[in-house]
């Protein structure tokens, strides 16, 4: 199911670009305006809903910090489970971590090591705002299949698609919007 071009275009109106942030020559697409917006925050939500109703997903798993706005209300919407994949050092229990690499260095991510519980294979779906180059997404997707789960899709609420972020995933990509 794919966004409807009226859809498509509530929810790009909403969202904000900051020329120069974090440094020059970037345009930051600024969410946070999405998020003040209830028209197009509805738009989205309703438009996420619908894709994954049929899914049958265990839990959406939603990638430190935005990913937690997106993904917790998608589970509560589908009534299933939400799971944290944090920076490192954010989890209280037992971890596993996956290092990825970043423009001039590393990071870390982190679930904890029973986030599904005892099903094993459980069907995830992973969430976050932005793919940009795709290090944190394929590190939070590598993550949940190393605890026993299967992620059967990484969905983005919008896609920098000429950074080619998408390609070398081990699961299926979904982005609402992409840009060019």
């Amino acid at each position: 199911m794919s966004l409807a071009s009226e859809e498509r275009t509530i929810i790009m109106d909403s969202i904000r670009d900051i020329p120069d942030f974090p440094k020059p020559g970037i345009i930051f697409k600024d969410i946070t305006t999405l998020l003040g917006n209830p028209k197009a925050f509805s738009v989205l939500m309703d438009h996420l809903t619908n894709r994954y109703l049929g899914y049958d997903l265990d839990y959406v798993a939603g990638i430190d910090a935005r990913g937690f706005i997106f993904g917790s209300i998608l589970a509560d919407r589908l009534g299933i489970g939400f799971v944290p994949v944090r920076k490192k050092g954010k989890l209280p229990y037992t971890t596993v971590a996956e290092k990825y690499s970043l423009e001039y260095g590393f990071d870390e991510v982190e679930i904890h090591i029973d986030a599904f519980g005892e099903k094993k294979g459980a069907k995830v779906l992973l969430v976050d705002d932005l793919i940009a180059t795709g290090g944190t997404a394929k590190a939070a997707v590598n993550l949940i299949n190393k605890v026993g789960a299967h992620c059967i899709e990484a969905c983005f609420v919008m896609e920098l698609g000429f950074l080619n972020g998408r390609e070398g995933f081990e699961s299926e990509v979904y982005s609402v919007i992409t840009i060019d």
